[in-house]
């Protein structure tokens, strides 16, 4: 979510990536109803791995966020070009057990606190 968020909010000022660290090889679809709900954009996102960005052939990376509340304990790749890093402490709503309806809430709330977050580093970048 968060990278259709800066992607689409950023106006063209930010190329945003997203990568986990087990990606499960499909977008959650409650992460696209919710960022449809919020008219952004969907159609470029894709489950990938964060492996994907600590290679040789990584696109140049100025800013590595980490949101989910777990990344704060697993081990992290080292990122070519030293970016500057962050971790944003956002409960993954992919892992939230309950209700459709509770599991749709999870994915609101991740979904406000990011553009919360965004809306500053947007501001601020």
């Amino acid at each position: 979510m968060a990278e259709s968020l800066l992607n689409g909010r950023g106006a063209g000022r930010f190329q945003a990536f997203s990568g986990g660290s087990h990606p499960t090889g499909q977008v959650h679809p409650l992460a696209l109803e919710t960022l449809h709900a919020n008219h952004l954009p969907t159609e470029h996102l894709r489950s990938k791995s964060w492996d994907e960005f600590a290679g040789p052939d990584a696109p140049p990376l100025d800013v590595i966020v980490t949101v989910c509340d777990r990344a704060a304990r697993e081990v992290c790749p080292v990122w070519p070009g030293r970016p500057t890093t962050a971790h944003w402490d956002i409960r993954d709503p992919a892992v939230v057990d309950g209700t459709e309806d509770e599991k749709r809430r999870a994915f609101t709330t991740a979904f406000h606190e990011l553009e919360t977050r965004i809306t500053m580093l947007i501001k601020n970048g």
